[in-house]
């Protein structure tokens, strides 16, 4: 029987915690959209299919911020935050990235439950 790693249990419980908060059950997709949302600052309201997109890409670049691959520039007229990227993100296969994703989502709540 394989025992979960720390970053493993840290996510799981997370999951678990999220999905208890918004009685859902979320994956790394579903969390990408609460964040984006909740960076964004404008409530939960109904998005088109392309602010669906947008609202991700905030929750990424939020994410990805503390790792040094974005800077925050500012709000754009619409409110809508926007970044620059600093670096490009390395080669990274389908694996990594989730994991890397995990766990910037892992460090975006504990470092502050936003």
């Amino acid at each position: 029987m394989e025992t979960e790693t720390p970053r493993e249990q840290a996510w799981t419980e997370l999951v678990a915690e999220l999905n208890k908060s918004f009685d859902a059950d979320l994956d790394l997709q579903g969390i990408l959209f609460l964040i984006g949302v909740q960076e964004l600052g404008k409530g939960y309201k109904k998005f088109s299919k392309d602010q669906k997109l947008d609202v991700m890409h905030v929750a990424i670049c939020t994410l990805l911020e503390p790792y040094g691959y974005y800077e925050y520039m500012g709000l754009d007229e619409d409110g809508w935050p926007h970044w620059k990227a600093n670096s490009e993100l390395p080669p990274l296969n389908p694996f990594q990235q989730t994991m890397l994703m995990k766990e910037a989502a892992i460090e975006y709540f504990k470092n502050g439950e936003k």
